[in-house]
């Protein structure tokens, strides 16, 4: 039997609790959403973070049993706590978590830390948006088809100040003409991460069979291998290791 994987959805829970039409599509918030479409998969163990709970949602014992962290913020980027953040970023790169960032995610300072720059990028009204497949045989597309169309979804266009991808898997094409990077696999030491754009509070896109099956695709490539490791003090101390080996 296998190991159960322990995701943690960490949202910041603001929109759904003073606006009420993001209270009418996800009145138990974002994450709480996720989360039952996950229930399906029973070798997932989910846990819910938000912002306003203790720890800001997340103790180091909840932090050190994660296998692959999802994160959603927008409007209280600012307030999440710079210690957590490193904690964070030094387990992804121990490859100890993978990390799943979504939508308005691309500007916390989780995911800026994490890839290394702004993530800065225009954006504008929703509007229709055609998803491309663009990696067919990567394992993040298994199951979606070449495109598929989400009638609304707020406008992210390039350019999107990120390094490059290790993998673009999907693009995205909005009826204004206007093209983003939508689905972007990075790897950063040991560690996995995967942005993915659509998600905006107002509108459906996760209640969409592609998108929800690109995020169930998404935990099994990001999740840790069987190994993580301590990230060194120094180089010269794992050469000298490496070295009395070999004199051996």
């Amino acid at each position: 039997m296998s190991k159960k994987l322990n995701i943690v959805i960490w949202n910041e829970f603001r929109h759904e609790k003073i606006d009420p039409v993001v209270t009418a599509l996800y009145p138990n918030g974002i994450h709480a959403f996720i989360k039952d479409f996950l229930k399906e998969d029973e070798n997932l163990n989910v846990t819910l973070a938000a912002l306003d709970d203790p720890d800001q949602g997340i103790t180091d014992e909840l932090l050190e049993q994660t296998d692959v962290l999802f994160w959603w913020g927008h409007m209280a980027h600012g307030e999440v706590d710079d210690v957590l953040v490193e904690k964070i970023r030094q387990r992804v790169y121990a490859g100890k978590m993978g990390l799943i960032v979504l939508h308005s995610g691309h500007h916390s300072k989780v995911f800026k830390s994490v890839v290394g720059a702004t993530g800065n990028l225009s954006w504008g009204r929703d509007q229709k948006e055609v998803i491309w497949n663009l990696m067919p045989a990567h394992p993040i597309a298994a199951g979606i088809p070449d495109h598929f169309t989400l009638e609304s979804e707020e406008l992210y266009a390039e350019p999107f100040y990120i390094p490059q991808p290790d993998a673009l898997v999907f693009g995205g094409w909005y009826e204004d003409g206007f093209i983003f990077r939508s689905g972007c696999c990075f790897l950063r030491g040991a560690g996995k991460i995967f942005y993915l754009q659509p998600g905006h509070e107002y509108c459906k896109a996760y209640y969409n069979p592609y998108i929800q099956r690109i995020i169930k695709n998404a935990i099994q490539w990001a999740k840790p291998a069987d190994f993580g490791y301590e990230i060194p003090n120094g180089a010269p101390q794992i050469l000298t290791k490496v070295t009395d080996e070999f004199n051996n």
